[in-house]
């Protein structure tokens, strides 16, 4: 089940962030993949957004793998998945 417009408009709302590299990478993203999101993959979406503009931007460019406030989340398949497609250039 693909999100609801309403739902991509919040999470492109909360993907306006205070990096500009963190804002040119999401923009991408929501670009490639807005319209076939799932809900579950906007659920991931969320998680990822929740977290602080640097922590985040080390998660974006790979250089972390991981952070502690989302360590068990990352293992999931779903959360691989949608941060793989946010590393792509």
């Amino acid at each position: 089940m693909t999100l609801s417009n309403a739902d991509l408009y919040r999470l492109k709302s909360d993907a306006r962030r205070g990096l500009l590299e963190n804002d040119l990478i999401l923009q991408r993203f929501f670009e490639r993949y807005g319209a076939q999101l799932s809900v579950e993959d906007g659920q991931v979406l969320s998680q990822l957004l929740a977290l602080d503009d640097n922590d985040l931007m080390d998660l974006l460019i790979g250089r972390k793998d991981t952070v502690a406030i989302l360590e068990k989340e990352i293992a999931l398949d779903s959360f691989k998945a949608v941060l793989q497609r946010l590393r792509e250039k």
